[in-house]
């Protein structure tokens, strides 16, 4: 089999092709240059994709005996992820880049490009797995939970997962890769692992939104519309947050304040107490299927839902309602933002996601049924 390896420089994609080569497949190498400043260097645990990731990708291949290529995906990296990103945060909602990678740039253009070449599989060091069914390709959990990656992999369709191969699936722990890397003579076997959003390798997200769109200042308001306080831009902020708000108002019993809503249109952030974050309905219609659909979605299906990258799975009911995936909570979720994906699972596959666009709020939902019984 003609194997394309996606190697970022790290220790999981340098391991995942090893393995594909003591496979005995024809393996290639290919280091993926995002970033539109080619002479940026790591630092430390951030950012990925620079000078130092594509040398130590090219030193594994050259100790695999591979070919090895640098494909420059740095203008569609910046169309499809970052601006994005950019667009996602002006409009009041908390996109999640990682996620926009894999679905664009990983498994869309490299994908297709591979394909173009003749190639059989990519191969990536992600944790998760892909199970070959009767009814086609299934995505499914890692065997290290810890490290489990099918929630960033929940945008793939079944006709990526035809294509991909994950070969760290089944290692038990990310200590065991690295004891392989370093088996291996892998000198990059304790790199640290890259964090935060590797487009912003100084953390500061605020400011890189800030530099982009520009300060736009307005108010800060309380759910009764009192203004409580000010700030320079609603896109520096998401719900849930509690941190970084300007507030000259205290609350009347002296309880911290989290951000409800953003309002870019009228610049007005809505804050108040972390009861009223709770959620008892999302949804969304920008939806994809890791595989066939579901075919009792149409009626309503019992799932587990996930809505950020570390977040536990929670018991959930998922249905169509005409084009919208409507999902329930068994129990209220804290801090939904619109623009984040609600991956949904069966056990340990992943049926698909869907970017959600509306909540409603448990407070909402409670005045909504009194309002109905009355």
């Amino acid at each position: 089999m003609k194997v394309l390896a996606a190697m970022s420089g790290g220790v999981d994609s340098a391991v995942a092709a090893a393995r594909a080569v003591d496979a005995g497949h024809e393996v290639v190498g290919v280091h993926l240059a995002l970033s539109r400043m080619p002479g940026t260097l790591r630092t430390g645990s951030r950012g990925c994709c620079t000078v130092e990731d594509a040398m130590d990708a090219r030193r594994v291949a050259d100790r695999l005996g591979i070919p090895f290529y640098v494909w420059d995906f740095s203008e569609r990296f910046h169309d499809d992820v970052v601006q994005d990103f950019v667009d996602e945060y002006a409009a009041g909602r908390t996109p999640n880049p990682c996620l926009r990678c894999n679905e664009k740039i990983k498994f869309e253009a490299l994908l297709d490009r591979a394909i173009g070449l003749g190639f059989d599989r990519v191969v990536t060091g992600h944790y998760a797995r892909v199970e070959h069914t009767e009814r086609g390709p299934e995505l499914h959990r890692a065997a290290d939970w810890a490290k489990d990656q099918s929630y960033v992999l929940g945008v793939l369709t079944g006709a990526q997962l035809e294509r991909c191969w994950f070969p760290l699936a089944d290692t038990p722990t990310k200590a065991a890769v690295r004891a392989e890397a370093a088996e291996r003579g892998f000198l990059l076997a304790q790199k640290p692992d890259s964090h935060d959003i590797c487009f912003i390798p100084d953390g500061d997200m605020r400011g890189f939104l800030a530099e982009r769109l520009g300060a736009e200042p307005g108010e800060i308001v309380d759910r009764e519309g009192r203004v409580v306080g000010s700030h320079e831009g609603v896109h520096g902020y998401t719900v849930g947050q509690r941190r970084g708000m300007s507030l000259g108002v205290p609350s009347p019993d002296g309880r911290p304040r989290f951000v409800l809503e953003v309002k870019p249109q009228s610049r007005q952030l809505v804050v108040g107490p972390k009861e009223a974050l709770a959620v008892v309905r999302l949804a969304g219609t920008r939806i994809s299927h890791a595989g066939a659909p579901h075919p009792q979605l149409a009626d309503g299906l019992d799932v587990e839902v996930q809505i950020r990258a570390h977040a536990d799975p929670a018991p959930a009911r998922a249905r169509m309602v005409g084009d919208e995936l409507v999902i329930d909570p068994a129990e209220p979720l804290s801090g939904v933002a619109t623009g984040q994906s609600a991956v949904l699972y069966e056990g340990t596959r992943v049926l698909g996601q869907v970017t959600i666009d509306r909540t409603v709020a448990a407070d909402a939902a409670e005045r909504l049924a009194e309002a109905d019984a009355a």
